[in-house]
């Protein structure tokens, strides 16, 4: 990270080296800490809601490891001279709804004065050292599980032209405050390879990182991609946020699109806040895992593709 030198610690388990969702401290045999943090600046105007997204959002690095949040530390940059201290107060209860439907303690947390309003958390989780699930862990032969649909990024722009429908942007809305515990839960019950989250990178970002960390190729079928209502009617407008362009400029060298059509190449590029897991597992696992998700009411999981020994660190798009 930007040169850094690295500390050498045997108890690192995911470290600067090999950079993940989250870093894992070894504590004991049967424990170790799983760190991250993450703060964002709003995308809904609702600041209950904006607290809810942002703390789905922290909360699922954590989830992406198989780890289990136990402790969060709220971080908040308000702009205390320009907006009402009712707005943060908002804020941060939505914080705190979505820490209790994850069962973890708010120890406390720093602010400061800042022009920009942004907040997030610092989540600290624990796992067995031996469990510890990351983007390096996919094997050829392991089936694709993306436990939530994309699109997310293409309908905050949306939103912010003014051009979203109140029913849509809902869906948008519930689709970012759900958490990923049990996706993360099901991935260790019932066994993955390997999981990271989808989230600024686009799907296809971190679809490459993960062939890229596991020394795998991976075929991807578009058609089964899930996409949230009216992403790709506003896609073929021309609709995408920044972000979606930026991901395919750094990762198209790594994908073979075939067929797709530029404007859904985009869409699966598309940054997303608080996204689903890409869970990598053996086929029978994989379908057992798409098929508890689908039984506890998480419509938009789907098995989206394959992992394969060749051509190695490529993204195969049918």
């Amino acid at each position: 990270m930007c040169g850094l030198p690295l500390i050498s610690d045997p108890n690192v388990i995911v470290g600067m080296d090999k950079p993940d969702d989250s870093g894992v401290y070894k504590l004991s045999e049967d424990i170790a800490l799983v760190q991250t943090v993450d703060f964002i600046t709003p995308i809904v105007d609702d600041p209950f809601i904006f607290g809810q997204i942002a703390a789905a959002n922290s909360l699922s690095d954590v989830y992406a490891m198989g780890g289990k949040p136990i402790t969060a530390m709220n971080i908040v940059c308000f702009p205390a001279k320009t907006m009402e201290i009712n707005i943060l107060k908002e804020i941060l209860r939505g914080g705190m709804d979505k820490l209790v439907e994850a069962g973890v303690a708010l120890l406390g947390g720093h602010s400061v004065d800042d022009n920009e309003l942004k907040y997030g958390l610092s989540v600290t989780g624990t796992i067995h050292p031996q469990r510890v699930l990351t983007r390096g862990g996919a094997k050829a032969g392991d089936l694709l599980v993306l436990t939530k649909p994309i699109g997310v990024g293409i309908l905050n722009t949306a939103l912010k032209g003014g051009v979203l429908d109140a029913e849509t942007a809902l869906v948008a809305v519930k689709n970012m405050i759900r958490l990923n515990k049990e996706a993360s839960e099901l991935a260790q019950f019932i066994g993955a390879n390997g999981c990271t989250d989808i989230t600024g990178f686009g799907l296809l970002g971190h679809t490459c990182e993960m062939a890229l960390q596991s020394g795998v190729g991976i075929k991807i079928d578009v058609s089964s991609v899930p996409v949230l209502p009216g992403v790709n009617e506003f896609a073929k407008k021309g609709v995408f946020p920044g972000g979606a362009h930026s991901n395919r400029d750094f990762r198209i060298n790594m994908v073979e699109k075939g067929s797709t059509p530029d404007w859904l190449l985009t869409v699966l590029f598309d940054p997303q806040t608080s996204g689903g897991l890409l869970i990598s597992a053996a086929p029978t696992r994989a379908r057992e895992i798409l098929s508890q998700l689908l039984n506890r009411g998480h419509q938009g999981a789907a098995i989206i593709g394959e992992v394969g020994g060749e051509p190695k660190e490529k993204i195969i798009l049918n």
